[in-house]
């Protein structure tokens, strides 16, 4: 049977859920001047994916690789989310899922998965922040998983010590590089960043050693972040919505057979048809800065 496209078959459904689970792809971010990684000028479409993410290839060019996060970052720095970060980020308004989703049970926001490293979505929540308790703000960010990391994190090789930082360039070797010029030029590796920042002194702390850092993100052969908390929910949600991505990488790729298979119900918010599309009970195509505020009826 085909998808139904029935706004207000899909907003019942949603009224009725007692667990719903979100999960975010590239398409999300695409009206924020993020480019997809599969789509048309997408990264994958003009880099080979195995070249700027795994970490074998770190450790062959950290160099090459640093320039990529860093163009990639400047951009996600940039960026603003738009209204299909808010209308989601709306979500964990308790006004909101009154409204919206009644049934939910314990009254906690939907579980939030993204697979953007982008922080949009965490933008989008906190530019809530002034609606919500200390009490609620809190839930909101346990609510969001970023699966695959932040571009805004770092991990320390030596010590291991993650920071998060907005600050730019993350090391002075990185200023004058741009998309037009990244991998062109070889930085030494005392160059690049390093655990305690371009002043490091020799010291020797946890979080201030001076290992070389990397960009705290899941490459491939790597683990999501969060997976045994989204295994556990999967296994309860009666609802779960997609939105803006093609369902092809695992282990997400698997979770909408997962909630089918449990008798849950699957929406997908997409630009176009995918592959993905094959469990959908509900499938709305178009612009998810347009299709999902329009659709949730969310206010934000």
């Amino acid at each position: 049977m085909a998808p139904s496209s029935d706004h207000k078959a899909f907003r019942d459904i949603l009224a009725s859920a007692r667990r719903v689970v979100i999960l975010a792809g590239a398409g999300l971010s695409v009206a924020s001047g993020i480019p997809t990684y599969r789509g048309q000028n997408g990264l994958w479409k003009t880099r080979n994916s195995t070249s700027f993410a795994t970490p074998e290839q770190f450790r062959e060019d950290p160099s090459g690789i640093w320039q990529f996060y860093h163009c990639v970052r400047e951009r996600c720095l940039k960026a603003q989310p738009n209204a299909a970060h808010l209308a989601i980020a709306s979500l964990v308004l308790p006004s909101v899922r009154s409204r919206l989703m009644p049934s939910l049970a314990e009254n906690r926001p939907p579980l939030f998965i993204t697979q953007n490293f982008d922080e949009l979505s965490l933008r989008a929540l906190d530019s809530l922040s002034d609606r919500m308790t200390s009490a609620e703000q809190k839930l909101a960010r346990e609510r969001l998983i970023e699966t695959h990391g932040s571009i805004n994190r770092t991990v320390c090789l030596q010590c291991k010590h993650i920071n998060h930082i907005i600050d730019t360039p993350l090391c002075p070797a990185l200023g004058g590089i741009t998309e037009a010029i990244a991998g062109e030029q070889v930085i030494p590796v005392d160059q690049l960043p390093r655990c305690g920042g371009a002043k490091w002194n020799g010291a020797n702390r946890y979080g201030r050693c001076g290992g070389l850092l990397r960009p705290a993100i899941v490459w491939f052969g790597e683990v999501p972040e969060g997976m045994g908390e989204i295994a556990k929910e999967l296994n309860w949600t009666d609802l779960l919505i997609v939105v803006g991505t093609s369902s092809l990488v695992h282990p997400a790729a698997g979770f909408a057979r997962t909630v089918k298979s449990r008798g849950g119900k699957i929406a997908v918010f997409n630009l176009e048809r995918s592959e993905g599309d094959e469990n959908a009970d509900f499938l709305f195509l178009g612009p998810c800065e347009d299709t999902v505020p329009s659709i949730l009826e969310a206010t934000y």
